[in-house]
């Protein structure tokens, strides 16, 4: 049974003011869906609350993940379900190495299925992080770095994919993934993206620009305008959007 992330007439405040007033989306393993909205539509509040950030006050609705209603979950719980976010702007985290990084998130994945599981043996955890490198055509000297210190935007995004490559997680929310890249960094990571999807990844990629799903190719288009989602359709809702832009949206929206 695949797994479906589903939002039921979520309602999200931030500093008593109300961000979400009643989305509903749906996505599932192995689809692709593309969510798209002017600055300010609730765009990135959406990914937190997805993720449980306690800045994020959920006033109404529920998020449902393979069938249970995770609010009431941490942030981690939430990721040892399958749930991945890669952030907008990911932090560094000196002193901390990509591949400890990753290790220990796979140990503890590994250890909340089973509280005796030793954790992932150095060797195998080696050959999977250069076999994940490799297939991503990323230098395994990144391992040895600390996560995101000193990284460009480039790297930062690349290193993003490369934790949803090994985590394999069933759903992930790609949070403006785009943001701050060139032209040939935005490629490499959408390759990257588009190594990864297929019939047990579910993606949820939440830009402004039409630019980015040129190269990862979704499904279904949602566009949120104040809070909701108020349009859906296919690709070509994208292409609507990028040339006409959001005025259309908000001469058939606004209250």
């Amino acid at each position: 049974m695949s797994a479906v992330l589903e939002v039921r007439n979520l309602h999200v405040s931030v500093e008593d003011k109300e961000i979400l007033r009643g989305v509903n989306l749906t996505v599932k393993q192995g689809e692709i869906h593309a969510l798209m909205g002017p600055n300010g539509s609730g765009k990135s509040t959406l990914a937190n609350a997805m993720m449980g950030h306690p800045n994020y006050d959920i006033t109404d609705g529920q998020i449902m993940f393979k069938g249970v209603d995770i609010l009431e979950l941490g942030p981690d719980e939430r990721s040892r379900m399958g749930l991945f976010l890669a952030f907008q702007y990911p932090v560094a985290i000196p002193c901390v190495t990509v591949a400890n990084f990753l290790r220990t998130a796979i140990n503890s994945r590994r250890k909340a299925k089973d509280s005796e599981d030793k954790g992932i043996p150095i060797p195998e955890f080696r050959k999977l992080l250069k076999e994940k490198m490799s297939a991503l055509d990323m230098s395994h000297d990144v391992a040895a770095r600390y996560l995101n210190d000193g990284f460009s935007g480039g790297e930062k995004k690349r290193a993003e994919i490369l934790q949803l490559a090994t985590l394999e997680p069933d759903v992930a929310v790609l949070d403006e993934t785009d943001s701050g890249l060139d032209i040939d960094a935005l490629k490499v990571v959408a390759e990257g993206v588009n190594r990864l999807v297929g019939p047990g990844l579910g993606v949820l990629v939440i830009t402004h620009y039409q630019r980015l799903l040129s190269y990862i190719v979704p499904q279904y288009v949602h566009v949120m305008f104040e809070g909701r989602i108020v349009e859906s359709g296919g690709a070509d809702l994208a292409e609507k959007l990028e040339e006409l832009g959001y005025e259309w949206i908000r001469d058939a929206h606004s209250e």
